[in-house]
Order: structure tokens, then C-alpha cells, then sequence
């Protein structure tokens, strides 16, 4: 894996933590995921109108197509993600969606293309499954685990799962612009929610007054981080790439535990460590 691609989803995973904690900070806004698609749409069409103009793309069906469903599928997303902040904490709902996201994509490889299963990717899917349960609190308390926070991770992970590849897709096979192709998912979102933001302006406009650092922050970091993905995801595997993003679980989870001082630290991060392992034992049972 090139050196530039490490760094790149090293970087990519602080940016990604960074902005999940601002997200959480914002859980009580109704409006936020409109807020701040809107402030990267603002602040990132300079860049995409340069690249277009400069490259002039291309597309055919399947361009459209693979943005479609980047911008469909990110939506889902984001209002899934930020409802299971609203309903739970960041370090259950966050390393529960960073986890489940890679041990779907196995399973997905070995029941639809057939792929063979090692004893490494066994491992690696008893760690991970292992891991969210000492995240979600069912190994030790299970009456009291938050349903609706573990169903909103699971959910995310989901979405995760099925936009990673298809936007992989779209930036190796088709060569789409990772710029274009996260742009699209903000833009997408901006047109479906603008009606419900206008049809309640007056608390729109009380949330900006709120949350208006938070809509700022993840503007700008959550496009960053990730263009970062998809600019490795060109140059390197995505089997690699999609992995060696998880190591954002444990800055979310220690984010959680540390500064939103969140119950049950200490078995959720290391539920996020056996997350991490497990999805690195995955990456390298794919990689042999």
C-alpha cells in the first residue's frame, strides 16, 4: 500500500472522529445534517466548478448511475447516523457503525461472490462480533443495552458498507473525481431536506444561532476526510483502504468516553480495540 495512501486514511480518520464528535455535540438540532451538506456545498464548489471546468468529465450511464447511488445512499446515512446520536452515546453508536460496516462487506463476499473463508478471517470476524457486543453493553448487561443505539449503529454500518463499495467504485473503475463524487452525496442531501428546513424557518434559524460552530466543523472535515478515502481508495485495494479506516473507531470511542463523559468506558474502548483487530485480521485474510 503506497505511503501517500496511508497517511492519507490516517489523517482521514482523525478528520472523521473529529467530525463525529461535533456531529454528537449537535444531536438535539433537527436541521443539522441540512446544515452542514449546505456549508460544504458552499464552501466546496469553488473546487468542484475548477475541476470541471479544468477536465471537462465525461459520463456516461454508469457515472450517473454510481453518483445516484452515492448520493442516495449517503443520505440514508447521515439521517441514520445522526438519529442514532440523538437516541444513544457517540461510543456506542459510533464504533457499532465503524465495526459492523467491514464484517457486512465479508460476509456479502463469501454468500454472493463466493469468496473462500481462512482461519485469519474467522478470527477476524469473532473479534468484531465480539467487540460490538462489549460496545453495546449484551455481554454484561444485557436488559439494560440501549436498543435503539445498537439498531442505529448496525444501520449505519449498513449504509457504510454498501456506499464504500460503490464509491471505490466509482473512483477506480470509472475515475470519477473523489471530489465530484462526495460533492454530489452534499448536494443530494441539501435539495431532499431543503423543504423541511423551509417549512420551519423559525427553528432553523434558532439552530444556526446553536449550532453553527458544530455545521461548521463538519462542513469542512467531513468532506476532507472523505476525498482522503476515496483519493486511497484510487491508489491503493479497497480491502486495504476500507479496514484501516476503523482505526477512527478508537479515537470516536475514546472521544465518547473522555470528553462527552460517556458511561461504560473502559469495556467500550476495548470493545473498540477488538473491533479494530478484527477488522484488520479481515483486511489481511483478504490481502494473502
Amino acid at each position: 500500500m503506497p505511503l501517500t495512501a496511508v497517511l492519507a486514511v490516517l489523517l482521514a480518520a482523525a478528520t472523521h472522529a473529529t467530525w463525529n464528535l461535533y456531529a454528537k455535540r449537535a444531536a438535539g438540532s433537527r436541521h443539522f445534517v441540512w446544515l452542514y451538506s449546505m456549508g460544504s456545498v458552499l464552501i466546496y464548489t469553488p473546487i468542484v466548478l475548477s475541476i470541471v471546468l479544468l477536465d471537462r468529465p465525461q459520463f456516461g450511464l454508469r457515472h450517473w448511475l454510481a453518483l445516484s447511488a452515492t448520493a442516495v445512499l449517503h443520505l440514508c446515512y447521515s439521517l441514520m447516523l445522526q438519529a442514532g446520536y440523538r437516541a444513544s452515546d457517540l461510543s456506542l453508536v459510533y464504533p457499532l457503525a465503524r465495526g459492523s460496516g467491514p464484517l457486512l462487506s465479508f460476509f456479502a463476499a463469501v454468500i454472493l461472490l463466493g469468496e473462500h473463508i481462512t482461519t485469519l478471517s474467522v478470527l477476524g470476524v469473532v473479534l468484531v462480533v465480539s467487540g460490538i457486543l462489549l460496545v453495546s453493553g449484551l455481554l454484561l448487561e444485557p436488559h439494560k443495552a440501549p436498543r435503539a443505539g445498537i439498531l442505529y449503529g448496525l444501520g449505519t454500518g449498513a449504509f457504510i458498507a454498501a456506499y464504500t463499495i460503490n464509491d471505490g467504485w466509482a473512483v477506480k473503475v470509472l475515475m470519477i473525481s473523489p471530489f465530484i463524487v462526495d460533492y454530489v452525496g452534499n448536494l443530494f442531501r441539501v435539495m431532499v431536506l431543503a423543504p423541511r428546513a423551509w417549512t420551519d424557518r423559525s427553528r432553523l434559524r434558532e439552530e444556526v444561532r446553536l449550532y453553527l460552530k458544530p455545521a461548521l466543523v463538519v462542513s469542512v472535515l467531513g468532506p476532507l476526510g472523505y476525498i482522503l478515502v476515496l483519493y486511497a481508495m484510487r491508489v491503493a485495494p479497497i480491502s486495504h483502504v476500507a479496514p484501516m479506516r476503523e482505526l477512527a473507531t478508537l479515537i470516536g470511542t475514546w472521544f465518547g468516553a473522555r470528553l462527552l463523559r460517556e458511561k461504560s468506558a473502559p469495556q467500550r474502548i476495548f470493545g473498540a480495540v477488538c473491533i479494530v483487530a478484527g477488522v484488520v485480521s479481515l483486511a489481511l485474510a483478504d490481502a494473502r
